[in-house]
């Protein structure tokens, strides 16, 4: 079970003025468990968020960030550093969770008891996403070395980025992936946990390319001529 403790603080952000229509947006911690903490100040350049770094010191921790509002279908390229990987743990998994609301039937499997009381699972209707499709970075690079990235993010059975093969890692990840709320202006969480290995496997069409945004252009170039629910 997540284990709630006291917030550590929420940031806000002042933006520029090309995404001036949406609330100013916010970045605060909700909830740590097994020794996950959030430090530093996150700031807004245009739609980059940066400047936030996040401390998973063992197998289990994990740190909850609570994100409100992003502009209307805008693509926010968010970096932070994550400290912890190494002979430690060996696997970052990143996931979305959106509050509870009318479209939460399309749920596939049931909430993990992990998910904090008043949100559920993302699925590929409720407009939030990691920038599916845009062509955004999503990466985890360290002296030496860069992650697997694999997604899941095309299913109602969640948004999930996995950044794996990171035990070799002797210094804080470099961590980069994108951002979306279709609708704009809402509050959703996005959850960042250390994991022994790769737990799950993500549908073939979203496996990623190695540090780069180019993963986002093949899957575009698949796809080209279908019909997609955009989330």
């Amino acid at each position: 079970m997540l284990k709630r403790c006291s917030t550590v603080g929420a940031i806000t952000l002042a933006l520029l003025p090309a995404v001036a229509s949406a609330d100013p947006v916010t970045v605060g911690t909700l909830t740590t468990t097994n020794g996950g903490n959030v430090i530093g100040t996150a700031s807004v350049a245009g739609t980059s968020v940066f400047g936030l770094a996040v401390n998973l010191p063992t197998v289990g921790s994990s740190a909850v960030l609570q994100v409100s509002g992003l502009a209307f279908n805008t693509d926010y390229a968010l970096s932070l550093m994550v400290s912890g990987a190494g002979s430690t743990w060996n696997t970052l998994r990143a996931e979305i969770f959106d509050p509870l609301d009318d479209d939460d039937a399309l749920d596939e499997g049931g909430n993990p008891s992990y998910v904090p009381a008043g949100y559920s699972i993302s699925n590929d209707t409720d407009g939030f996403s990691f920038a599916q499709r845009s062509g955004l970075e999503r990466s985890a690079t360290y002296l030496g070395g860069n992650a697997a990235v694999t997604a899941n993010e095309l299913t109602n059975v969640g948004d999930v980025l996995l950044f794996t093969g990171v035990a070799g890692a002797s210094d804080s990840l470099k961590v980069a992936f994108g951002l979306r709320d279709w609708a704009g202006a809402r509050s959703f969480l996005i959850r960042l946990s250390a994991e022994d290995g790769l737990s799950e496997s993500p549908e073939p069409a979203s496996m990623l390319l190695i540090g780069t945004g180019l993963a986002g252009l093949a899957l575009r170039r698949r796809r080209s001529g279908a019909i997609v629910t955009q989330a």
